[in-house]
């Protein structure tokens, strides 16, 4: 009966040693990885975004209080950002700085950035500059410090929602949850632990990103005057 009962064996529960998330519904699935990542103090995301037909490459470090970390964008260079409750900083080399933004000239050709522009630019290098928050590019680079904004626009499946494959990021199982058969994203939902979400595939080839250090907290401090610019209530147009 023993070697009769062992050559059945082979059906093992798929679930056996987990969170038991892989038994629910893709809808049960996506609902707990989301509310993981709610409730969760911390996390790390790193990566591609596509937006607005624009590239981004994020490594960023967020929390409720705010974040920091480094985005690259194809056409504006690498930057860092650090946002401390409201007051957000950025910081970048002088190529960044004097970077052409494709505006200018005959047929939308840019300008060489001017000397005095240039030496400017030399003087920010290796700053933080603050970035006043009446400033238009206030909203778009704080966006990418917020923990809770990010999330809610990332984590969202379109389409019907389905069950994928079983398989293991960095060493943990996880679950697969897709809308529309992957052509409306996909979720890989931790199958260890706490549900959290860790790698997210977004729809449309609009970006992949790996979800990390869920709950590790990490400082979070304001730069000091020495190594910041402040230029008031709106940033140089030049």
């Amino acid at each position: 009966m023993t070697l009769a009962l062992t050559a059945c064996g082979g059906d093992e529960d798929p679930d056996a040693g987990t969170n038991g998330v892989g038994k629910l519904t893709a809808a049960g699935i996506e609902k707990k990885a989301k509310s993981a990542a709610e409730s969760a103090d911390a996390v790390r995301l790193s990566g591609t975004v596509v937006t607005d037909g624009q590239t981004y490459k994020l490594n960023m470090s967020l929390k409720e209080a705010g974040g920091t970390g480094s985005v690259s964008s194809e056409s504006g260079g690498t930057f860092e950002l650090l946002r401390v409750e409201d007051e957000l900083f950025l910081k970048a080399g002088t190529d960044f700085w004097t970077h052409a933004d494709g505006k200018g000239g005959e047929g939308g050709a840019s300008a060489e950035p001017s000397e005095a522009d240039a030496e400017a630019a030399k003087k920010l290098d290796d700053k933080f500059v603050k970035v006043p928050e009446d400033d238009p590019s206030y909203k778009q680079f704080r966006g990418f410090t917020d923990k809770s904004l990010l999330l809610d626009g990332l984590l969202g499946l379109h389409g019907k929602l389905g069950k994928g494959d079983r398989t293991e990021i960095g060493g943990v199982r996880t679950i697969e949850v897709n809308g529309s058969e992957g052509a409306g994203g996909s979720l890989n939902v931790s199958l260890e632990g706490t549900p959290y979400p860790l790698r997210l595939a977004r729809a449309g080839d609009a970006g992949t990103l790996a979800l990390s250090d869920w709950g590790k907290d990490f400082p979070l401090k304001a730069p000091s005057k020495g190594e910041t610019v402040d230029y008031g209530s709106t940033l140089p147009s030049t």
